[in-house]
């Protein structure tokens, strides 16, 4: 037994090279995805018996004897020993190429049904309609992205895998089509096979051409008239000190001025206060307005102010009171030496006076005394369970009404779902009411 061993170490029988070896035994059609846990499961089964050639074999022993003493025969049958490694290696490459192959096709099943990614400008969203052309797309996505607006000025392309072509029809071509026309390639296949990406996503990729100048670059905006005269502009937009924008164009004739009535070259904006900051808390309110409602009595009623600041290092609003003279009417406050004109910590966030039993607004003398950028409140009826109140911002030389709502805590809160099931809402018919004939109506009928 000792002498088997030593000279036949490998107890299996070797697999011809012209019997080939059946992947798809192994691994199962490609498509049944029932068992893809172990692909070498029916391997083991099947190379069980194996051994049992090996212990056929054993008593042919003395043969190997009787070789070892015949030094002419034994080389022939030595000779292929050196080989049975790279036949070895030769049966463990397919087995390998075929798992990659299995998990790249694998992979590529589950991109099918994965959509097309529109990509432009850091912006990502998925393309539920495939179907349709890359000139469409770019009509569609050209409401978003003003710079997609002149067709001939946008080429496309689709990244996928490592893989980038080029779109030389868009209008012709659609989005699935070329998409689906990278899946069935080799080339992808072999990307796969290689991609450290799991999940990786169908790009499609406008690129917007460098403009070029004539007819294509007709069209500026300038800061001042005399830019818009040296550029090679034959259209300019320029913004007046009047507020107004005013479009330049130069003809042979000469130039031609006048003010611009539907502007869409520029963006739409909106006079309004964008918060950086929470919304002031109703219960710093709440004390607010107890503090002015004190200067209200029955003999007579007065107006008061107060600061609303924030404290960036304990993150936290808080009113101040400055020493002020006030009257009915009117209040004049001494902003001087205030203990909170620290930038480093604090902000002061807002302004709020009282109109005690008058109507919340803001008066001339208001519009006078806050011209610095800023926040401002009034309060109002404070003769009222619920008081009036009216906010506004004061920006470069405007001010701006907003609503109170944007920067001041309210009423609303949220409340049980059921309550709106107890309600239901009764519509009534219309009636027709006759007009009362009065007297006026009588006299006219009298015949005189």
């Amino acid at each position: 037994m000792s002498e088997l061993n030593s000279t036949n170490a490998w107890p299996f029988t070797e697999i011809p090279a012209e019997e080939g070896l059946d992947i798809n035994a192994i691994f199962g059609d490609s498509t049944d995805t029932a068992n893809q846990g172990n692909p070498f499961e029916v391997q083991a089964t099947t190379a069980a018996p194996a051994p049992a050639p090996a212990t056929q074999e054993m008593p042919a022993a003395p043969a190997v004897e009787a070789a070892a003493s015949m030094p002419a025969v034994a080389p022939p049958k030595e000779a292929p020993a050196p080989a049975q490694p790279e036949s070895n290696a030769a049966a463990g490459n397919p087995i390998a190429a075929a798992f990659e192959q299995k998990t790249a096709e694998n992979t590529k099943k589950g991109l099918l049904e994965k959509p097309p990614v529109f990509y432009h400008k850091g912006v990502k969203e998925d393309i539920e309609d495939a179907s349709m052309t890359f000139e469409e797309l770019r009509i569609r996505k050209s409401e978003d992205f003003t710079d997609l607006e002149e067709g001939k000025r946008v080429s496309w392309s689709v990244e996928y895998c490592g893989i980038r072509k080029e779109i030389k029809d868009p209008k012709g071509t659609t989005i699935i089509s070329m998409k689906e026309t990278i899946e069935r390639s080799r080339e992808f296949l072999e990307a796969l096979k290689k991609s450290k990406e799991k999940d990786p996503c169908c790009y499609v990729k406008p690129k917007v051409e460098m403009k070029t100048k004539g007819n294509a670059a007709y069209k500026g905006r300038f800061g001042t008239l005399e830019e818009a005269r040296e550029s090679d502009k034959v259209i300019c937009l320029i913004p007046s000190r009047d507020g107004r924008i005013y479009e330049l164009r130069k003809m042979e004739q000469g130039e031609f001025i006048a003010p611009k009535n539907n502007v869409v070259d520029f963006s739409e904006i909106r006079a309004g206060f964008i918060p950086a900051l929470p919304k002031i808390p109703a219960q710093l309110m709440g004390e607010i307005i107890a503090f002015f409602r004190s200067f209200m009595t029955e003999s007579e009623e007065n107006e008061a102010m107060a600061q609303i600041y924030w404290d960036k290092a304990e993150k936290r609003f808080f009113a101040y009171v400055p020493k002020q003279s006030v009257c009915k009417e009117e209040v004049e406050a001494n902003l001087h030496d205030c203990p909170y004109d620290d930038e480093e910590r604090y902000i002061c966030y807002a302004d709020i006076h009282s109109h005690n039993s008058m109507d919340a607004f803001f008066s001339g003398k208001d519009d006078r005394d806050e011209c610095s950028t800023g926040l401002y409140l009034v309060l109002g009826r404070l003769d009222h369970f619920y008081p009036e109140i009216k906010a506004r911002i004061f920006c470069g030389d405007s001010f701006v009404p907003i609503d109170p709502d944007t920067v001041v805590e309210g009423l609303e809160r949220q409340f049980p779902r059921e309550w709106l099931e107890q309600v239901s809402i009764r519509r009534k018919e219309s009636v027709r009411v006759e007009k009362k004939r009065g007297f006026m109506d009588r006299l006219a009928e009298v015949k005189w």
